[in-house]
């Protein structure tokens, strides 16, 4: 029995004739725990998208950045990584205490490759991980049920320029998002990023735009 294909994969499997292929990618690439080289792939990452599903069953895709080894394997069958500050919604978290499902794709741009992760989640501001994670609001831990790579052939070859200056680092302090300085949402904002905005300095909106715009790192 395949523990990816459902009758809807299977009746489009058959329209195109790919059966019999789809069957032997899934033997030879699907495993339920995470290998040596997936680990090392993983670790290496400064980035993924991570796929949940809201209280209506609407697919939400969330881009997740750091460092390389913010998403940490902590054994064969457990992946971890920070929720950093965001935008206030708690999208994928919320999801995530709805519907422990997920899917998490991982991707070099420099050397073609991605690897997919399915499994289930849970978040927790009490994880003893939260000590190793500078700034971290939250971990995420992901009990993995599949993983398989995928082929690279159409991921585009892009060259990396800099790193976010938004990753908390122990070594510096995180600036403030630039759209959190805009003057009209400033009431809004909970306490402590109000006093990074206020210390940062007030922006309007359009002043936000054109950093956006110009590709600023402020904004």
């Amino acid at each position: 029995m395949s523990r990816l294909f459902g009758e809807q994969h299977r009746q489009l499997q058959d329209q195109f004739d790919m059966r019999r292929l789809a069957d032997a990618v899934e033997s030879v690439t699907l495993k339920t725990e995470i290998g040596a080289d997936d680990r090392a792939f993983i670790e290496s990452r400064d980035m993924f998208f991570l796929a949940t599903k809201d209280h209506e069953g609407r697919p939400t895709v969330s881009y997740k950045g750091g460092d390389p080894g913010f998403v940490r394997v902590l054994d064969p069958g457990t992946l971890a990584f920070p929720s950093y500050d965001g935008n206030g919604m708690f999208l994928s978290l919320g999801n995530i205490v709805r519907n422990s499902q997920v899917g998490l794709l991982f991707v070099n741009f420099e050397n073609p490759n991605r690897i997919r992760v399915q499994g289930n989640a849970s978040v927790s501001s009490d994880d003893p991980l939260m000590s190793e994670y500078h700034d971290a609001d939250m971990i995420v831990r992901v009990r993995v049920t599949e993983v398989f790579p995928n082929c690279p052939r159409y991921v585009h070859r892009y060259q990396k320029v800099t790193p976010s200056r938004y990753v908390p680092r122990a070594a510096c302090e995180t600036p403030v998002a630039g759209w959190k300085r805009i003057d009209v949402i400033q009431e809004a904002l909970p306490d402590r990023d109000a006093i990074k905005a206020r210390a940062a300095g007030h922006i309007t909106m359009e002043e936000w735009g054109e950093f956006a715009k110009a590709n600023d790192p402020r904004a």
